[in-house]
């Protein structure tokens, strides 16, 4: 089994990683992280032992195998996402609080917002692509993006817990595509409704 060094920069790049695969699929990083736990691939941070507790993996398997087809479902994905808004940023956070738990109080919430603030920047890309995506007259896309969505969650679980720092760089440069892929939708939409009003 791995250990990991704790330190308050390796906990915050773990953190950022796991924040964001939350972010995509919230179910997925809790039952992916109980599964490592469960095979003794990974030693987890104090705090996020209850990962691996029966129940937990039992209901988190569930509720993925749920996602894993509501998500690609087009327009009852929009209705899904729209919901977990309420579900993946609050969790992220969670968990973020729950590894946390051995730091400074200030420290400790400062990680603690950093996973739910990543967690929202995940969520929230995901939503937007997810607007532009499903009007798409044929399925594939939608499919092809929300199997890309939950891989990511399920490598980057996996990545935070064996390499936190690359996790980390991982997601920086997630976040600063789906910026540029965020602007590039944005314009596509409104180019889209200036075409409907010219009408």
């Amino acid at each position: 089994m791995m250990g990991l060094d704790l330190s308050p920069g390796t906990l915050t790049a773990l953190v950022v990683a796991l924040g964001f695969a939350a972010g995509l699929n919230v179910y997925a990083t809790v039952f992916a992280l109980g599964v490592m736990a469960r095979m003794h691939w990974v030693v987890l941070p104090t705090g996020l032992e209850g990962v691996a507790n029966g129940w937990v993996m039992g209901a988190s398997g569930v509720l993925f195998a749920g996602e894993f087809v509501a998500d690609k479902i087009p327009g009852v994905d929009l209705v899904w996402n729209a919901l977990h808004t309420f579900v993946r940023i609050p969790v992220a956070g969670a968990l973020a609080y729950a590894a946390g738990e051995h730091l400074s109080p200030g420290m400790h919430l400062v990680v603690t917002l950093v996973g739910a603030g990543i967690a929202a920047v995940a969520h929230g890309s995901k939503t937007m692509a997810r607007v532009v995506v499903t009007p798409s007259p044929e399925p594939v896309s939608n499919i092809a993006l929300s199997t890309a969505e939950d891989g990511v969650a399920i490598g980057l679980s996996w990545v935070a817990l064996h390499h936190p720092w690359v996790g980390s760089g991982v997601v920086v440069g997630l976040i600063v595509g789906a910026g540029a892929a965020g602007w590039w939708g944005v314009r596509r939409v409104r180019a889209g409704w200036r075409r409907i009003w010219a009408r």
